[in-house]
């Protein structure tokens, strides 16, 4: 097989910034030194290229130097020193509610949501659409007049 080189867009400052989470993660389980495939720069930037491109594991890890199985427990390995650094949902809703945000997108995913501006039926007041949630339709009989005969 013949490898090959290409750039990889992300920032040289995100990539020292994860070698070093890697280097202090390596430090704290004890691992000694030129006992890995890839030091921390290269298992930095193996992690980064995959969450950038989302390549095959196997060939990018091959394209490493890397077993498929090493491939997919550096990935892991890059994953969790990332993971320990985000907030925890209770964090980041104080520090949401410190900056006064009045909105807060917990996934990342917008969706459009106006249930209190969707269309009301013609003979119920807006306020009571709220009183009769998971109604998205026009009962059937809404449209039928009343009789008055018995």
């Amino acid at each position: 097989m013949i490898s090959y080189r290409v750039r990889l867009d992300v920032p040289l400052d995100l990539v020292l910034f994860v070698s070093g989470l890697l280097a202090a993660h390596r430090a704290a389980i004890g691992t000694r030194k030129n006992t890995r495939r890839l030091g921390c720069y290269r298992q930095a930037l193996f992690g980064l290229a995959w969450y950038r491109d989302r390549a095959g594991i196997a060939r990018l890890g091959a394209g490493f130097g890397l077993s498929q199985a090493t491939a997919y427990r550096y990935l892991d390995e890059v994953t969790g020193v990332l993971a320990e650094q985000a907030p925890g949902l209770r964090e980041a809703l104080e520090r949401a509610l410190a900056e006064g945000a009045r909105y807060v997108i917990l996934d990342g995913t917008l969706i459009r949501s106006d249930r209190y501006g969707t269309l009301r039926y013609r003979h119920e007041p807006a306020r009571s659409r709220l009183q009769r949630p998971g109604r998205h339709h026009r009962p059937r009989h809404a449209h039928r007049p009343r009789s008055t005969r018995r």
